[in-house]
């Protein structure tokens, strides 16, 4: 494992900076996917836009296409539902049509209802370990032989505070960000000295739907913004980043 060199939140975004890059990010047409999936365009990627609702991704690529970003492709997928073939399918079609796939952001997750740990719905727990664990190791796996085609590829999961410290009312959520920790830590320690880097980005507090819903009554313009992060992501999308595995990183 290789420590940074740099502070992640102060790497300087260039153009071209990930020309040649194909990259699949998912949660794609909302917040911070959004966000990524734009920045990853502006700095020369092709980007895979993976999302539930093919709505919010043709916003996104009409986005990229108009600010004269490479053409994106779409993957619209509901990560509740999607089966090993789904994966399996669609890793045969990245590979038919890129050749390669040089990073993977798996972004998209849910949050569930806040409750008491005794009132927890079994169904919703079964739901948020599914799409926020089970779907990203499932896609993770399967996008393997996609991943290795590249001559450096980079993982990123996405974690939370409450991943890294219980809180109470977070109850699956906290418990499935604590289980993609673990998860990304695993990955990273077997692909230790491949081509393959495995790291984890902890967003923090940020302007997003999803945070809205956590906190109702916060002010969000006290929060950052999905733009104000995306140093991190793009550091470690980078070649820049290359030997840095194994680190679960703050991007405020």
């Amino acid at each position: 494992m290789t420590a940074m060199q740099i502070d992640p939140k102060q790497f300087e975004i260039k153009p071209n900076l990930l020309a040649g890059k194909v990259i699949l990010v998912t949660g794609a047409g909302d917040g911070i996917g959004r966000e990524t999936a734009k920045t990853y365009a502006a700095c020369g990627a092709t980007v895979i836009l993976l999302g539930r609702t093919v709505k919010k991704l043709e916003a996104v690529y009409d986005e990229i296409v108009a600010a004269g970003g490479p053409e994106p492709a779409i993957i619209p997928l509901d990560m509740k539902g999607a089966t090993k073939s789904h994966y399996q399918a669609m890793t045969a079609t990245i590979i038919e049509q890129f050749g390669k796939l040089d990073g993977l952001l798996q972004n998209a997750g849910i949050l569930g209802v806040l409750s008491p740990f005794e009132h927890i719905d079994h169904d919703s727990w079964n739901d948020i370990m599914q799409i926020n664990v089970t779907a990203q190791f499932m896609m993770t796996q399967a996008l393997l032989p996609a991943l290795r085609k590249a001559p450096q590829a980079s993982v990123i999961f996405t974690s939370s505070g409450v991943g890294r410290e219980g809180r109470a009312f977070w109850g699956p959520y906290a418990v499935s960000k604590f289980a993609i920790e673990g998860l990304a830590q695993v990955m990273a320690d077997e692909y230790e000295g491949s081509t393959i880097r495995v790291n984890v980005i902890n967003p923090g507090a940020t302007r997003t739907t999803m945070r809205s819903k956590a906190y109702p009554a916060e002010d969000p313009n006290r929060l950052k913004t999905p733009a104000d992060l995306m140093p991190t992501y793009v550091y470690l999308m980078a070649d820049d980043s290359i030997g840095v595995t194994k680190q679960s990183i703050n991007a405020q």
